[in-house]
C-alpha cells in the first residue's frame, strides 16, 4: 500500500491555492456568473476524469474551490490543484487566494463534553475530534477552548479568523485602525488575540507558526 504523505504550509507552493485549515482554497475572478459556471463546468469535467472533487462556491462574480483530502493535503490535491489552475488561465481567470478566510467559531468552556451534544442538536451538526461541524458545509465549524473560569460575565464565544499568512498584517491594522486593540501576539504567525473597544476578542490566524 502506497504511503500517504501529508504537507504542511512550507511544502507547498502554489501560486494559486493557499493551506487553511487543512485544506486547499482557491478564488478566481470570473466577471459574470456565465463564466463562472462555464468555468465550474470545465473543473468538474476535469474532477470526473481525475476521481477527485472540489467543493464549490459559485457567485456572480467569483469561484471559490477547496481541495481535502483525507487526514490533510498530499501530492494528490497538489496536482489535481495545478490541473484547475492550467484551466483557470486558458480561460483567462484571475486568481485573487489573499482574499480567502475560514471562519471558526470557539467557545470557552470547563467541560466541552457536557455541551458538545446541545451545540451539536442546535447547529444540526455532528461531532468530529471534539468539534461540531456542518455535515452540509454550509455553517462554520465550533470548537471548544478549555478554561478553568467559571465567572458568569466571562467572555464565551470568540471569533477565529484564518486567512492567508499575506494577508494577516493587513488584517490586523485595519482591526486596530477601527478602535481595536492587541491582547496577545505571543503565538503569531499561528493567532494574534484583539480586542474591540469593548473589549470582546477575537483571533485572525494563519497556518504559519502550529507545528
Amino acid at each position: 500500500m502506497e504511503q500517504i504523505t501529508h504537507l504542511g504550509v512550507e511544502q507547498i507552493d502554489l501560486a494559486d491555492w493557499r493551506l487553511l485549515l487543512g485544506a486547499l482554497r482557491t478564488r478566481f475572478a470570473t466577471g459574470s456568473f456565465g463564466a463562472g459556471a462555464a468555468f465550474v463546468a470545465a473543473v468538474g469535467r476535469l474532477a470526473d476524469t481525475a476521481g477527485h472533487h472540489p467543493d464549490v462556491d459559485l457567485r456572480s462574480g467569483h469561484v471559490q474551490l477547496v481541495l481535502r483530502g483525507r487526514g490533510g493535503v498530499t501530492a494528490r490535491e497538489i496536482r489535481l490543484a495545478e490541473r484547475i489552475s492550467a484551466l483557470a488561465a486558458d480561460q483567462g481567470l484571475d486568481s485573487c487566494p489573499e482574499r480567502l478566510q475560514v471562519l471558526e467559531l470557539a467557545l470557552d468552556t470547563p467541560e466541552s463534553g457536557a455541551v458538545l451534544p446541545f451545540w451539536s442538536a442546535v447547529l444540526g451538526g455532528g461531532a468530529a475530534d471534539g468539534d461540531v461541524v456542518d455535515p452540509a458545509g454550509v455553517l462554520p465549524p465550533l470548537w471548544f477552548q478549555r478554561t478553568d473560569s467559571t465567572a458568569p460575565d466571562r467572555q464565551r464565544f470568540h471569533l477565529d479568523v484564518t486567512v492567508p499568512p499575506e494577508a494577516a498584517d493587513r488584517r490586523v491594522a485595519a482591526a486596530l485602525a477601527a478602535g481595536g486593540r492587541v491582547v496577545d501576539q505571543g503565538r503569531a504567525p499561528a493567532f494574534i488575540v484583539l480586542a474591540d473597544p469593548d473589549g470582546n476578542r477575537a483571533c485572525i490566524c494563519t497556518e504559519l507558526g502550529r507545528d
